[in-house]
């Protein structure tokens, strides 16, 4: 997202927490970018949770179910982080998806194909996430890096999960 477009909240009242107001821009954005993945990807788990056949339906509907209710949580908490440090959130499905690593799903995929899709996405965000940290550390938000770092693992998790349900 350019700076440009980094909106703050109406008189602002100044924030002196010790992360200077560009660094704080720059996570923002970086959150955006975060924000937007899990809310594309979360979109993506809900489709495969409501249209998932065949012989691993109750334990993909039921892991799909643990997974996009954790996103829900997980996308409310990191905005509020946006909202934190002094920046609007991001709103609008078309803003989530032009700032999203993670792609829009337009149609209906086999079971299998399905898994392998959230897969992959689940490892963007897990990549994508690691840079959050790292720009996070680089501008010495603890706060924010360890929010960032706690979700690279349960991405990471659910890859696995995921995973094992093909082997």
């Amino acid at each position: 997202m350019a700076q440009s477009n980094m909106q703050t909240v109406a008189n602002e009242v100044p924030i002196e927490t010790g992360v200077e107001r560009k660094d704080r821009r720059t996570l923002a954005e970086m959150l955006t970018r975060i924000v937007a993945s899990s809310h594309v990807l979360y979109g993506k788990v809900r489709g495969v949770h409501w249209n998932v056949v065949g012989p691993n339906f109750y334990s993909l509907h039921k892991m799909t179910e643990e997974q996009y209710e954790d996103l829900h949580t997980a996308n409310d908490d990191m905005a509020e982080r946006i909202r934190a440090i002094g920046f609007a959130a991001p709103t609008g499905l078309s803003t989530m998806i032009k700032n999203s690593v993670v792609s829009d799903e337009t149609e209906l995929l086999s079971t299998d194909q399905m898994v392998r899709e959230l897969i992959e996405d689940h490892e963007k965000m897990a990549k994508l996430l690691r840079e959050g940290v790292t720009e996070a550390d680089s501008v010495d938000d603890p706060k924010t890096a360890d929010m960032l770092t706690e979700r690279i693992g349960v991405h990471e998790e659910a890859a696995w999960m995921l995973r094992a349900t093909l082997s």
